[in-house]
């Protein structure tokens, strides 16, 4: 066995890099597709200051979510402003996730939050009959 240190294959080795910190893709570089958006990243944990809880039980995502007028005018921070405008006509949490660009989880602790201060009012949904489970499951299989 040859123990000196082996030099990676130079036809491994990207001929360019990317320029500085900017993100920009040096010249003929192929784009990656994961930030060709110039929206900052956060990640879900700094949205919700690591809560994975809501602190309202029993928030559905199919459940409804209506803003008041006034929390238009509420001094609400970022993504919680966000979702006061959006909820303006009522909108699912799968929804406001999906417009947030945001997991489930995510979307739910902010609605929960948006709830207890009195700024949005959640629908409240029926359960599913077992019948309309097993009338799902069917269809679902017979795709």
């Amino acid at each position: 066995m040859n123990d000196s240190h082996r030099l990676p294959d130079a036809r491994m080795i990207a001929p360019t890099r990317p320029s500085g910190w900017s993100g920009a893709p040096a010249p003929g570089a192929r784009p990656t597709g994961l930030h060709d958006s110039d929206e900052p990243v956060v990640r879900p944990f700094m949205i919700t200051s690591g809560r994975t809880t809501p602190v309202v039980d029993g928030l559905r995502i199919e459940a409804l979510v209506r803003a008041t007028p006034a929390a238009l005018s509420a001094p609400l921070r970022f993504e919680l402003e966000r979702v006061a405008r959006l909820c303006q006509r009522p909108h699912s949490i799968a929804e406001i996730g999906a417009a947030l660009r945001v997991p489930i989880g995510v979307a739910r602790v902010l609605v929960s939050d948006l709830v207890s201060a009195g700024h949005v009012s959640v629908g409240r949904t029926d359960e599913l009959s077992t019948a309309a489970l097993e009338r799902i499951r069917d269809l679902v299989r017979n795709l």
